[in-house]
């Protein structure tokens, strides 16, 4: 396992020596130690960045040059799949079947992007009409420069793959720091970046927290873009900080997401997708359905068999097998989880089922899936994001009355619909304030896709060409076509 910072194509110690521990959740003990970047390692990759976009040329290779190491470090990926998913088990503690499709998503991100930074040299330029003809003008797509790029704990190498592979598809340079709970997996991304020859500077990846690490990038004036995904909180403080200097953002934030189910659904499919889209990764997932609206005439039977197939969730650490739900990331995200339920319930909510530490399970940060009725619409558990195994369950009358409580949220990131009926799924799915929606599921997630969110839940949108699009500027080029003297001043 790496555990030194990625620099400039070199490895190296941090200036000031600083060291973090990742610790293993489904045991508890610390499994390695690596680098704590501060400012002085951040200016150090910034300047790296920038030289490799200033003056190394990196922009200025066509779309099918940078596709090359795209795809070679796609196919690095591939080759080290099972060991690089197992890493992202020890230090997420998501069970191995999930972290090896994550890995999976990672390669066919820069495969993917690779093909749009391909298409970027057959669409160099759009010729713009004007209406006069002495003059002709074209608008052209330039990469924003340096990108700095702060990516989450849950997803540790897709999130990564989501901001490297189109920043570098565009033609910037970037400076990742990954979340210091869970950065094994970006290490070795940098050392699979490396084996594919990516030239030096063009990929920094720092280790450390965020308060320190994440804010020298943050603040650094040679970074022309930040790409943040996280928590509305520090969202927040990185759009403020970013106005400074008039840095470009994307942020992918929080939600709250609904799942309406209509009475003409089959409440076994309702079932599986309310688990799917809630206990995945432990429901630590920032589109996790975790409102589930259900017509009041389905309504107790589907909570029945709801209750009944999430008490049956095998738990345990996720190189087990046959394991579905592991550990949380880390004791504070279980303590606020844990927090979350019993404040719920103190706000008059029902534990249906879960909720407590599983038996068996003394070390490791293991909880229950939760499934909570008679949530208050003012509590904290209806309102606000627990990113934890923890499902509200709610009934409602009408589809106008369903509309109004999923929509009646300062998130918008996404949502979903379940019914038989596919003009009224279709309906409801326009009606949903969500950049996300989906219909009779919850949670396929494809990179050709954008993926963003409504209000509170971010600026932007990452996945897809619209994700190549954060990491380009537009220049308008306008030329004078003529011979003719334009005569407004000498005649």
């Amino acid at each position: 396992m790496r555990s030194e910072l990625y620099i400039d194509g070199k490895w190296m110690k941090p200036v000031k020596g600083g060291t973090c521990t990742v610790t293993n959740p489904a045991t508890e003990e610390v499994i390695q130690t690596i680098g704590a970047a501060t400012a002085e390692d951040v200016d150090i990759a910034v300047k790296a960045a920038r030289r490799a976009f200033d003056k190394d040329g990196w922009p200025k290779l066509t779309g099918a040059q940078r596709a090359k190491y795209l795809r070679a470090i796609a196919k690095g990926i591939r080759a080290r799949q099972s060991e690089i998913a197992r890493l992202e088990v020890l230090d997420n503690g998501k069970p191995f079947p999930e972290a090896d499709w994550d890995i999976s998503d990672a390669a066919g991100c820069f495969d993917y992007y690779a093909g749009l930074a391909e298409q970027l040299d057959n669409n160099p330029e759009e010729i713009i009409a004007l209406p006069d003809d002495r003059f002709t003008s074209k608008a052209v797509k330039e990469p924003i420069g340096v990108a700095g790029a702060i990516i989450p704990w849950n997803y540790p190498l897709l999130m990564a793959a989501w901001k490297v592979a189109p920043a570098l598809a565009a033609g910037c340079t970037i400076v990742l720091k990954p979340a210091e709970l869970t950065s094994l997996t970006a290490l070795e991304l940098a050392a699979i970046a490396d084996e594919a020859g990516l030239p030096a500077g063009v990929l920094n990846i720092l280790t450390g927290s965020g308060s320190v690490a994440g804010q020298a990038i943050i603040d650094h004036k040679g970074v022309d873009k930040l790409a943040f995904t996280g928590s509305g909180p520090v969202g927040s403080k990185i759009m403020a900080a970013a106005a400074r200097d008039i840095k470009r953002v994307s942020l992918e934030l929080g939600g709250k997401s609904p799942f309406v189910v209509f009475e003409d659904a089959d409440i076994d499919e309702a079932v599986e997708w309310i688990m799917f889209g809630i206990f995945w990764n432990q429901g630590q997932v920032c589109s996790a359905t975790s409102r589930v609206l259900v017509q009041e005439t389905i309504y107790e039977r589907l909570l029945a068999r709801l209750v009944e197939e999430t008490s049956k969730i095998k738990i345990g650490n996720g190189l087990d097998e046959g394991v579905l739900l592991g550990p949380l990331v880390s004791k504070r995200q279980h303590e606020q989880v844990v927090a979350a339920i019993e404040a719920a319930r103190k706000a008059g909510a029902t534990v249906a089922c879960g909720g407590q530490r599983p038996e068996g399970f003394e070390k490791g940060y293991y909880l229950q899936p939760t499934v909570l009725t008679d949530v208050p619409l003012d509590s904290d558990a209806w309102v606000e994001e627990i990113f934890g195994p923890v499902v509200c369950i709610k009934p409602f009358k009408t589809e106008e009355e369903a509309i109004e409580l999923a929509n009646d949220s300062r998130f918008g990131l996404a949502a979903a619909v379940m019914s038989k009926d596919d003009i009224r799924a279709e309906r409801v799915a326009a009606a949903f304030r969500a950049g996300i929606v989906w219909v009779n599921c919850s949670q396929p997630t494809f990179t050709e896709a954008p993926w963003g969110g409504y209000k509170e839940s971010g600026i932007g949108r990452e996945l897809g060409r619209w994700g190549l699009e954060n990491y380009l500027e537009t220049k308008q080029i306008t030329k004078y076509a003529t011979d003719k003297p334009w005569g407004w001043y000498i005649k």
